[in-house]
């Protein structure tokens, strides 16, 4: 019998038992370090999913051997100690496991680079694994989709649904009659996380959390969730169905022109599900023909981008090394997909004041939304430095642009020469119309529509209380008159009605009783 050593890498990702099913090894003495034991344990009680899978490849070769007398399973070596577990990443695991090889004169069997060149380096044979000749062609999730498919939304003892159709117009249809069992989610869970784990690009896990996974596998965006945090296994897969380019959006020649020489500070906005992240993939591909050096941070990588635009996950890095890396490999536009969080924001403020070209992707329900979540972030006068352009995105097409600029005038609705102030004009690109001016009154900041939809304020404060009260509208503050009985209608629990009124109109309204 020939002798081999496997490493924590060859165990998790189950090549060894694949080797023996294929013919590879026929007749072999299969040693497993304790070490590795250890190491899945660790793993395991920490939640990761690479854990599990590999101590269920440790079960099945044990399976394999008591079946198979040509093939010997045997356990060997001392425990680790805890610091040992603990710096496994430094390589102490791996050491132990060389240090076995050499001892009983076997053969090493490992997917990791690094390692097979150290035992080379110390003499050991080595049986170093490519792991693309073992991807599978087909997973099992794969068979939910068909051409038409945008997502599959998989969970346990429930009917598996798919989405079809086009961002904007698409149906949710059941896919199988009978429900999926928990077996079935976890088979097909353990199936992608082990394709994702062999980093063949573009593949690869993005988070990894005790009760949830985030996977990139090929063009699947995959996010897998499990008990506890959930109330049972589920899996979501989210494919494109189209890739755009900036031509097939039939855009007008003046916001192209405006693309090649003037938007450097781009949102893109919109509801889930609109086509957001392909409008900005196609922008980047726009950016990148036109000889500019374009970077993407993603959160899961999952635009389809040329390979000579590098994508940076936000999840394996800090900002400040996001923004190091941004600002020294000096692009001319960096695509930010699915801005969420005040870091975010700031990183792309930071970037865009540092002259770094900037698209940023968000949801937002209306486009005066987008730009209202700038506002407590950076300062008021700042925000026309940092946004020159916005795009809102309805049903895969763009349903409105705007543009910002700083100027210093008396606000739309005021009277007093004296009240004049620096303040935002949102325009609409198209027609050069003001539509939301943005200042600050008092100590708030507020959006107040001009022109013909000030006078429509009155008409729509009344129709949405459907109450008995006169509203006036002046120097850019709705007054409401009501009756004691109806102010704590107006008002709402805890201030709450009265609040949602002001964000949807974009004006603040006082309550005063008659």
């Amino acid at each position: 019998m020939k002798v081999y050593v496997v490493d924590t890498s060859a165990i998790i990702d189950g090549i060894v038992s694949k080797m023996i099913e294929s013919g590879e090894l026929e007749e072999a003495k299969i040693l497993i370090h304790k070490a590795v034991l250890a190491e899945l344990e660790y793993q395991a009680n920490y939640g990761k999913d690479i854990g599990f899978f590999g101590l269920e490849e440790l079960k099945k070769l044990k399976e394999i051997s008591k079946k198979n007398n040509k093939i010997l399973v045997q356990f060997v070596g001392e425990r680790p100690k805890e610091f040992e577990i603990k710096y496994a990443k430094s390589g102490e695991i791996d050491a132990m496991i060389r240090d076995e090889a050499i001892k009983d004169g076997a053969t090493l069997i490992t997917l990791d680079k690094v390692d097979s060149e150290a035992a080379k380096a110390s003499g050991i044979d080595v049986l170093f694994v490519e792991t693309k000749q073992f991807i599978q062609k087909e997973l099992k999730i794969e068979k939910f989709f068909d051409s038409k498919t945008m997502s599959v939304h998989l969970k346990e003892e429930v009917t598996p649904f798919a989405k079809r159709g086009v961002p904007g117009n698409w149906t949710f249809e059941k896919i199988r009659d009978t429900p999926l069992t928990r077996d079935e989610i976890k088979e097909m869970a353990k199936e992608i996380t082990a394709e994702a784990k062999m980093l063949v690009a573009p593949s690869f896990i993005e988070i990894e959390r005790p009760g949830s996974s985030i996977i990139q596998l090929r063009n699947y965006r995959i996010i897998i969730l499990k008990p506890p945090l959930s109330d049972g296994w589920e899996i979501t897969a989210v494919r494109p169905i189209k890739k755009l380019s900036i031509n097939e959006y039939d855009l007008p020649k003046e916001l192209m022109k405006r693309f090649e020489e003037k938007a450097d500070g781009i949102i893109i906005a919109g509801p889930p599900g609109v086509g957001k992240s392909t409008f900005a993939q196609a922008i980047g591909e726009f950016f990148y023909k036109k000889g500019k050096i374009v970077k993407t941070v993603e959160s899961p990588r999952d635009l389809q981008m040329p390979d000579e635009v590098t994508q940076i996950s936000k999840s394996l890095a800090t900002p400040d090394e996001i923004r190091d890396i941004l600002l020294l490999t000096r692009p001319d536009y960096s695509i930010f997909d699915e801005m969420r969080s005040t870091s975010d924001f700031a990183i792309y403020s930071d970037l865009r004041l540092a002259g770094v070209g900037m698209v940023g992707v968000l949801h937002a329900t209306t486009p005066i939304d987008a730009i209202q979540r700038f506002v407590g972030r950076v300062e008021l006068g700042m925000i026309p430095s940092i946004i020159d352009t916005v795009i809102f995105i309805e049903a895969g097409k763009i349903g409105k642009v705007f543009e910002l600029r700083m100027i210093v005038k008396v606000p739309s609705g005021m009277t007093e020469s004296d009240l004049a102030r620096p303040l935002i004009e949102i325009k609409d690109f198209f027609t050069n119309e003001a539509e939301y001016e943005m200042y600050t009154y008092g100590e708030q900041t507020v959006v107040v529509p001009v022109s013909k939809k000030m006078k429509n304020v009155e008409a729509e404060i009344k129709n949405e209380l459907r109450l008995n009260v006169s509203v006036k509208v002046e120097n850019g503050v709705a007054t409401v008159y009501a009756s004691d009985k109806d102010i704590k209608k107006i008002i709402g629990k805890g201030g709450k009605r009265i609040r949602h009124l002001e964000q949807k109109l974009g004006i603040p309204i006082e309550v005063i009783a008659i």
